[in-house]
């Protein structure tokens, strides 16, 4: 009885966010592939195949073949990878945060039980999501009276459905044997955007297009399913990456002794009790009446920070540089044929340059889900998180306001975000200067600080649903839902003369649409991010000073 009610109030916690998920990737799937209709495709077949790999375009590609690939194929795929990793962290490691654990295991069930129970809700969910997207992939076609021919649109979707569990597991895993439900998040969401990366980098250099096959999210897209049909070789390469994965989920959570909730040490907790540094953040960090909330807040936050600081450093800012240097002149030289429409798809950019290939593989689509992951994680978690783990209590027992508590919180995003932004231009300007690359130091730091900016603002909205609603799913989904309509308007109206006008309703028109990588800064499109993220403050502040609080 106990591991049907488990699995029951798993399924009931977490389906309407898969299903909203689902239904806009479906709606979406609809407005691409009418806007693909007004596309002229001829030019794209004749491109070299490491071209339209690299562009997320299959060979030959038409109308049907973009829409799958661009949707589905990508923001579908982060999309539900996102979402199963982050309900895979909190199987475990999210019941012990929360404190809630020891009241599942009081019942006459096993850990193993639990385990097992939640992860087949989980799995059912994806089910679940992926059949709602795939009855949209077969309805939106007839609808727009669009041939999609002989494409094996249930090959993608089973390629779709197997990726999304592997990320599940992995993140399951992770919590599992450390009961770090953020180490778990931020480690998956990590290997995901690594491999999705190098898999698409790695094809275009010579000699290294092998190396691509060591990263999980070849296996997903590398043999083309939505052409190709099922690959059974690299589906049971994922297949059994993900029941290795589970077995070590039930040895993990076996073996380990497990916590009523998350009372691990941060960085700071660490410099504190260290003799040659403990005076010092003894001041900075303050005493039992939380002096500087900003600053325990940011040391939560210490490992999801590392992670994106590996990406926007190494990977997004040096590791580019080099593989551009490596790919074959005459690639290059064919990209400049490439049309405005295509480029919009992958960002905006010219591929023939540094700047706009950089803009391609990091901050057309990279940097912002890098960004946003921080920024959203913190902002949904202020308050609803310090509510869900009964300690807003506690930490308003002590001599300051509400007002404060949200501020100090802010001041923690904001820290943390600028340090990612630093990251970011320090690591483009190496990767510029090792690869001699020419790109103008003072345009490197324009699109840092947009990306940061842009960051902040989504993280202020998370922020403000925080403080307004309590609860960190409805922070998430009211931030990530806008936040994917508002990237694929500004990715779509520009390609339609008619609609182009309407992109300036989008957030990312003002992060991206001046090109701050090769026109510098627009200090109007900057100062409309930075007040637009200073007044959600305002509404966070306001909201939360009304609401009654919760204490579970």
């Amino acid at each position: 009885m106990m591991q049907h009610s488990v699995f029951a109030r798993s399924v009931q916690d977490r389906w309407r966010g898969m299903f909203i998920a689902a239904v806009t990737l479906g709606v979406f799937f609809l407005f691409g592939m009418a806007v693909y209709k007004d596309v002229d495709l001829s030019l794209y077949n004749d491109f070299p195949v490491a071209i339209q790999t690299m562009m997320g375009i299959s060979e030959g590609a038409d109308v049907g073949t973009l829409a799958y690939g661009a949707i589905y194929g990508v923001y579908g795929a982060l999309v539900l990878a996102v979402m199963a990793l982050m309900a895979g962290a909190g199987v475990i490691a999210g019941e012990e945060r929360n404190g809630t654990l020891g009241l599942l295991l009081g019942n006459p069930k096993s850990r193993s039980h639990v385990l097992v129970s939640k992860t087949a809700a989980l799995i059912l969910l994806l089910v679940f999501a992926i059949v709602v997207m795939g009855v949209a992939g077969r309805i939106v076609p007839v609808l727009l009276d669009v041939a999609v021919g002989e494409m094996e649109i249930e090959s993608l979707m089973f390629h779709l459905l197997i990726n999304t569990i592997f990320y599940g597991m992995l993140a399951t895993a992770i919590g599992a044997w450390t009961g770090n439900g953020g180490l778990a998040s931020g480690v998956s969401a990590g290997v995901m955007i690594v491999g999705l990366l190098g898999s698409g980098l790695l094809p275009l250099v010579s000699g290294a297009e092998e190396y691509a096959k060591i990263f999980p999210w070849y296996y997903f897209d590398g043999g083309r399913p939505v052409l190709n049909g099922i690959n059974w070789g690299h589906m049971a390469v994922l297949v059994s990456a993900s029941v290795v994965l589970f077995g070590l989920s039930l040895v993990g959570v076996n073996r380990r002794d497990l916590r009523a909730q998350s009372i691990g040490l941060t960085i700071v907790d660490r410099l504190r009790t260290n003799p040659l540094t403990q005076k010092l953040f003894e001041r900075v960090a303050g005493t039992a009446k939380v002096s500087h909330i900003w600053v325990k807040t940011a040391s939560e936050y210490q490992v999801l920070l590392i992670a994106a600081s590996y990406h926007m450093f190494l990977m997004g800012g040096i590791a580019i540089a080099l593989i551009y240097t490596a790919i074959d002149d005459s690639l290059l030289t064919l990209a400049e044929q490439l049309p405005d429409t295509l480029m919009a798809l992958a960002g905006g950019g010219d591929i023939s340059t540094p700047e706009g290939y950089y803009t391609i593989e990091n901050f057309g689509l990279m940097a912002p889900i890098i960004f946003l992951m921080v920024t959203v994680t913190i902002g949904s978690r202020a308050l609803a998180g310090e509510e869900s783990k009964r300690t807003m209590g506690l930490l308003l027992a002590n001599p300051i306001s509400r007002r404060r508590v949200v501020i100090e919180k802010m001041v923690a995003m904001v820290a943390l975000t600028g340090l990612l932004g630093v990251l970011t231009f320090v690591g483009t300007l190496i990767g510029s200067g090792l690869a001699g690359l020419g790109m103008d130091v003072g345009n490197i730091a324009a699109i840092s600080l947009m990306a940061t900016l842009l960051g902040l603002t989504f993280g202020s909205l998370a922020l403000a649903l925080s403080a307004a609603t309590g609860q960190v799913k409805k922070a998430v989904f009211g931030t990530v839902g806008p936040a994917l309509i508002f990237y694929l308007l500004d990715a779509f109206l520009p390609l339609s003369d008619r609609l182009a006008g309407y992109a300036k309703w989008s957030v990312f028109y003002y992060y991206s649409g001046n090109d701050p990588l090769v026109n510098g800064l627009h200090i109007g499109h900057a100062a409309l991010l930075a007040g637009l993220s200073a007044g959600l403050v305002v509404a966070a502040v306001m909201l939360f000073n009304r609401r009654d609080l919760r204490q579970g």
